[in-house]
């Protein structure tokens, strides 16, 4: 399916009261994984954070496409901080949580759950969200008078994105199977 047309065909998912529901329980779970679900890797000097808030982004973006994909990510990350705020407020992190329900909506939305599929999504938005728009964001809002040039941010974000790439891939990859499989199932006895 052409981006285009996932665009387009996602909206119409917005007018299913089933579709809102599911959603809505991804955005709620979205938020509470974003709020406990993380954890810092002390081994890394405490620069590498791994959490699990990606995974109802991108299991919307695969069951609902694109446009329901970026409001989970953009309102998680709003919603979040409005519950439990953490410094200051850093709208460009919202617009990477858009960023990353749009992707993973465009790569996955009806298309079948495979191994090569979901690392082109997940290597397309971490190299343009998670590392270069995200070392971005942290050069512009948590370095006053841009003292750290940005290619050291950037270096941490690779770093970090290594890390985490196995262990993404692999649940977004799992995840997705389950979610097909039970699609299949419950289409089956309708």
């Amino acid at each position: 399916m052409t981006p285009l047309k996932s665009l387009k065909n996602s909206f119409f998912e917005l007018k299913k009261l089933q579709s809102l529901t599911i959603i809505a329980m991804l955005l709620a779970l979205r938020v509470v994984l974003g709020l406990f679900a993380n954890a810092t890797l002390p081994m890394f000097g405490n620069q590498i954070k791994f959490g699990a808030s990606f995974l109802p982004i991108a299991v919307t973006g695969a069951m609902f496409g694109p446009v329901p994909g970026l409001l989970v990510g953009a309102l998680g990350d709003v919603l979040s901080f409005i519950i439990a705020p953490t410094g200051t407020y850093i709208p460009g992190f919202t617009l990477s949580g858009a960023l990353t329900g749009l992707i993973y909506g465009i790569f996955l939305y009806k298309n079948q759950i495979t191994v090569s599929r979901v690392v082109l999504a997940w290597g397309v938005n971490m190299i343009t969200v998670e590392t270069f728009l995200a070392a971005f964001w942290f050069f512009v809002f948590m370095n006053p008078g841009y003292e750290t040039p940005y290619m050291v941010f950037l270096g941490t974000r690779f770093i970090s994105v290594a890390v985490r790439a196995v262990p993404e891939m692999l649940l977004i990859f799992g995840v997705g199977k389950l979610i097909c499989t039970a699609e299949r199932s419950l289409a089956r006895r309708m």
